[in-house]
This record gives structure tokens, sequence and C-alpha cells, in this order.
């Protein structure tokens, strides 16, 4: 995974990818994968990121993410 990462920040930083666009990004694909993981639960969420579920809500609505938890067919 680490040679994957290498990888992808080398083409970036050839594209001209500024780093506060990278992070903000990289961000917000993280906190989407662990909303995902916790099946909408925002706590659970949180824990598994090891940040405050305060902190958690703010960062979802600063990226706009869906704050529900997904509905079950």
């Amino acid at each position: 995974m680490k040679d994957q990462l290498e990888a992808l920040v080398s083409q970036m930083v050839d594209r001209g990818i500024l780093l506060e666009e990278a992070l903000e990004e990289f961000e917000k694909r993280f906190l989407k994968a662990a909303m995902e993981g916790a099946h909408g639960n925002q706590c659970r969420a949180a824990k598994l990121l090891g940040i405050h579920r305060n902190t958690l809500s703010r960062k979802l609505e600063k990226f706009r993410l869906d704050r529900q938890p997904p509905r079950r067919h």
C-alpha cells in the first residue's frame, strides 16, 4: 500500500495538484469510507477514525457528505 500511495502522490505532484486540494480530497474520501463502514452510524464512524463525533459531524457538513444512514431495501 505504501508503494501505491507514493506513486499516487508523485502523479498528483506531476499534475500540479496543490497540497490543500489533495488533503481535502483524501479527508473527504476517508470520511466517506468510514461512514460506509459504520453503516451511517456517526458514533461508530468517529470511533473508527479516532475523532470525536462532533468533529466528524462538522467535517461531514464541511464536505457536504450525507449524514444519514443509507436506506435498506
